[in-house]
């Protein structure tokens, strides 16, 4: 044995723990293909479930769409299963730099290059770009994929309060003597569904001569009239240095994602960062179902435009039943009970209902803030939102909660 009893009985009781205060994330086994309805076997060992997600990144409906399969088959026929190799040595496909030019043109860029992951691609562009003589000002609710790649990084790092421009602009001031800034936020930010003020931070990165990192991971193929990001939404298209996104969410739910922006940005990623260097470079597969993602949605905003709608009736539906959500327009739609066991316990009675929408708490997010974060997909159809909104209805009474403010629940139930 590696370690001692003694050692191992420290784990199991952080184990048991988590276990006792109804705070330990139990795997939902999911028995079908990605979509609004799926089989889902919770507990472990239990008969199968029909249930409707309301939890998944699939925004525009596109895991499972028929083209897409068929495409990801054709790939797989044409360029086989994987590369067995890093990009540079013998791992690059015509296919993949098709995909980084149609991205590309996706996005409004210069340039792109392709990750295994967006969290690869976060993990490897600050360290390629910035030295300890630079600055990376970033918001203080950036996701933790961020956070990791900001630590592998030599530059100094500050940060602002959440979409707080005044603040930003003193941090700019704070630190006009380094070489280089880099202000970096989230398009929309995952946990509470808001989009990041990227025209004022565009004017201020021009004032202050800094440059402006985007992750869109939560906004590629729906955000914007015609889809393209936060950038579309907030007219700043070919003013953001890098983009970072995934193929992971909208744009096809397989894997993948990639650096975009700044050509001599984007090269510098292909010369030195790390995760495009030694890992495996994304499935031929994968690659064919997104370069037939982009297709469908150059060819329509069909999908974009249902999502919409399906975002307004559900909104709407949860403020007049009486929940306290985040504000925002965004698919992402979080309902606040600010008790961690509460969350488990609602997100487990909503599954009895036939809802699969997951509890968050801490430390996935900040302590105290608590919620069921709900995700709308141009898959759902008018009946899944009725269904799940009776549903949620029907859970919040039995809490009580329902009408009742932030300071009502907290003092029912605790942080």
């Amino acid at each position: 044995m590696a370690y001692s009893d003694k050692v191992r009985q420290v784990f199991q009781n952080t184990i048991e723990k988590l276990e006792n205060d109804g705070l330990f994330k139990q795997e939902r086994f999911i028995h079908s293909s990605q979509a609004a309805d799926i089989e889902v076997e919770f507990p472990v060992g239990s008969s199968l479930k029909k249930v409707i997600n309301m939890c998944a990144n699939n925004y525009l409906g596109l895991s499972s769409h028929p083209d897409v399969v068929k495409a990801a088959h054709d790939g797989l026929e044409d360029r086989g299963y994987g590369m067995s190799s890093v990009r540079f040595i013998c791992g690059t496909q015509d296919i993949h730099k098709e995909l980084e030019k149609k991205v590309t043109e996706f996005l409004g860029t210069e340039d792109t290059i392709l990750f295994p992951s967006c969290m690869d691609a976060n993990a490897g562009v600050f360290e390629a770009i910035l030295g300890s003589e630079d600055v990376m000002i970033s918001d203080r609710l950036v996701h933790a994929s961020i956070i990791d790649g900001m630590r592998l990084c030599s530059a100094i790092h500050d940060t602002f309060k959440h979409s707080d421009m005044t603040h930003l602009e003193k941090k700019l001031q704070l630190h006009a003597d380094k070489r280089f800034k880099m202000v970096i936020t989230d398009g929309v930010f995952s946990m509470d569904g808001d989009t990041a003020k990227l025209g004022e931070m565009v004017e201020l990165c021009e004032k202050y001569d800094a440059m402006l990192f985007v992750d869109d991971s939560h906004s590629s193929g729906f955000i914007g009239k015609t889809g393209r990001g936060t950038h579309e939404h907030c007219n700043v298209i070919g003013k953001i240095d890098i983009i970072t996104t995934t193929f992971g969410k909208a744009l096809g739910g397989a894997s993948g994602g990639c650096v975009s922006g700044r050509k001599e940005l984007v090269e510098l990623c292909r010369q030195k960062a790390r995760p495009y260097l030694f890992s495996n470079t994304i499935a031929p597969v994968v690659v064919s179902g997104v370069l037939r993602v982009l297709d469908i949605l150059s060819e329509s905003t069909e999908r974009r435009d249902k999502l919409e709608k399906n975002t307004e009736f559900w909104r709407k539906g949860l403020e007049e039943a009486g929940f306290v959500l985040k504000e925002g327009d965004t698919p992402i739609v979080p309902v606040m009970l600010f008790n961690a066991k509460l969350s488990q316990d609602f997100s487990k009675d909503l599954y009895d209902e036939g809802i699969y929408a997951m509890g968050f708490f801490f430390p996935v997010v900040p302590q105290g803030q608590a919620r069921i974060r709900t995700q709308i997909s141009a898959g759902h159809e008018m009946h899944h939102l009725e269904k799940a909104l009776d549903a949620f209805i029907k859970v919040g009474k039995k809490y009580d909660i329902l009408g009742k403010s932030k300071k009502e629940i907290v003092d029912m139930y605790g942080m």
